[in-house]
């Protein structure tokens, strides 16, 4: 168990969509471990695997006390709208409004195969998106519009 380095934009694993979970071995489960210590601190509401240089896709979250994590967790539902400030450990120092859905359910399976459902609104509901767009290769920049994208691309190249 461990607590990992935040890989940070431009680091290419930021980039590469991640595999799915084939088979629960005893690294996913460290993984696993090594997500919850990582995400257990105060300000990070969310981790995924590849923010700490792992290519599979699971998360950890953190969100008004609660931890947990999602092993290949898919989108499933989202509805309505929330434009709100959003960060990432991956792109430090930087806060921009985005556009999420307001609402969002994401199924995936925990460490014993079985079944599990996240859902939720506001908070919650941003973060299961942007977690899952990591496990695709997308960091929040992405969705930006073309102005502030650039803006925020020019200050990482010149703070990191």
């Amino acid at each position: 168990m461990a607590i990992r380095e935040i890989r940070v934009v431009p680091d290419p694993v930021l980039r590469t969509p991640c595999d799915e979970i084939k088979e629960i071995t005893p690294a996913v489960r460290r993984l696993v471990d090594d997500l919850l210590q990582t995400v257990d601190d105060p300000g990070r509401a969310g981790l995924s695997a590849n923010q700490i240089g792992v290519n599979l896709r699971a998360f950890s979250y953190n969100i008004n006390g609660k931890i947990g994590y999602i092993l290949n967790p898919v989108i499933e539902e989202k509805s309505g709208e929330q434009y709100g400030d959003e960060g990432c450990l991956s792109v430090p120092g930087l806060w921009y409004k985005t556009r999420r859905a307001d609402y969002a359910r994401v199924r995936g399976i925990d460490l014993d195969g079985k079944e599990i459902v996240l859902e939720g609104h506001g908070l919650f509901g941003r973060m299961l998106q942007h977690e899952c767009d990591h496990l695709d290769g997308h960091v929040y920049l992405d969705r930006l519009e073309k102005e502030e994208r650039r803006e925020a691309m020019r200050y990482m190249r010149n703070h990191h």
